[in-house]
């Protein structure tokens, strides 16, 4: 997804994607992708990439790799890069899928690369395979039903999760309530969420996962959590 909005309700929103390729066009696609050939992955991006290297023993090395609503498939490349066997994208919009053909082309992983359109982890979780390590950035935020789509990636984690939010604060919320007023004008149905980060941390404890890095930043959060052995 790869933004910070989405539906009140994927499941029962009248556009057939949930209205995700009304926001994430191929417009924004191709910014996404543009930014990352010009200077690589963002700083958040690079901390996720970051923990899930450190928090494997034997570092990512033949590591399978679960992304919800990865995008143009930044966050992957740089996985493949530094050992990963493969992975699996799940996207709601397919605005993305040329964009990430290219870059999947010009770094030559194409045999071990999938993406998969249309999925909702939370609505159909066994539509995918359990991965060695789940990616869930700017994606939370997108989603209304936290707990189900936390507890799917969850349950689809073997060894480690790494998600980021927004920090939930006086400014994120008056920012986040001016824009859902302003996407309320419109046509669809997006809304943006501020999920408070304990309770997201309380469901991936309730599905086996533990907690043990966080960072707070002044426009994402990230927290990593791992399945005890």
């Amino acid at each position: 997804m790869s933004g910070c909005c989405g539906p009140t309700n994927p499941a029962r929103d009248p556009e057939p994607d949930g209205g995700y390729s009304r926001i994430f066009s191929p417009r924004f696609s191709r910014s996404v992708a543009r930014r990352y050939e010009r200077r690589g992955l963002t700083g958040t991006e690079r901390r996720m990439v970051g923990f899930l290297e450190a928090s494997l023993p034997r570092g990512l090395g033949q590591a399978t790799v679960l992304e919800v609503g990865g995008g143009a498939g930044e966050i992957q490349l740089e996985l493949l890069k530094r050992g990963a066997a493969s992975t699996t994208n799940l996207e709601l919009s397919g605005a993305y899928e040329a964009d990430a053909a290219r870059l999947i082309a010009r770094a030559g992983v194409g045999a071990r690369v999938r993406r998969s359109v249309g999925v909702d982890l939370a609505e159909t979780p066994d539509a995918v395979e359990p991965a060695d390590v789940v990616v869930l950035h700017r994606v939370v935020c997108c989603y209304p039903d936290y707990e189900r789509l936390l507890g799917a990636a969850a349950d689809h984690t073997r060894r480690a999760l790494v998600f980021s939010y927004p920090p939930r604060n006086p400014l994120t919320r008056w920012w986040v309530a001016m824009g859902n007023a302003l996407l309320a004008l419109g046509a669809g149905s997006f809304r943006a969420f501020v999920h408070p980060p304990e309770a997201m941390l309380d469901v991936v404890r309730r599905h086996g996962l533990q907690p043990v890095y966080r960072r707070r930043g002044g426009a994402w959060c990230i927290a990593g959590a791992v399945r005890p052995s």
